[in-house]
């Protein structure tokens, strides 16, 4: 059964690991990755990547990207959420500790942000949502 648009913004605002699939360019399947991401209801997703990354470098050709989120216990469920870039912009250290936060707890978070000083310049890519497609296979 489809969710609702309610239970769809609630189920992508809990803090599942998404795939972030964008067009892979051409005669290339689409580039499909694990991710993080942060999101409320009604706003828009975003997600970090470095500033220098192919993930990057195909999202501003395309224009638009889909993040997936799935689960498969107590039921299997699913949001998909694709539409165009909102807006790119350099990643803030507070953006980065919020969405750290949103994964790890307690000392792992310090211990992550320091490992990440290491990893270069990052930005934040905004997706506006356009198109949702979900469902709860398991429902009854």
């Amino acid at each position: 059964m489809s969710l609702t648009l309610k239970e769809r913004q609630e189920f992508l605002a809990q803090p599942h690991v998404a795939a972030l699939s964008v067009a892979g360019g051409p005669d290339r399947g689409p580039l499909s990755v694990p991710i993080w991401y942060q999101y409320e209801p009604g706003g828009e997703p975003w997600v970090m990547t470095g500033a220098d990354s192919r993930k990057l470098r195909l999202i501003q050709e395309s224009g638009r990207f889909t993040l997936l989120v799935q689960r498969t216990e107590p039921t299997t469920r699913y949001v998909a959420v694709e539409g165009p870039v909102a807006k790119i912009i350099p990643l803030t250290e507070e953006l980065h500790v919020e969405m750290v936060r949103r994964y790890l707890t307690g000392d792992a978070v310090d211990h992550y942000l320091k490992q990440a000083e290491g990893f270069g310049d990052q930005v934040v890519v905004y997706l506006r949502p356009e198109h949702w497609l979900s469902a709860d296979l398991g429902g009854v």
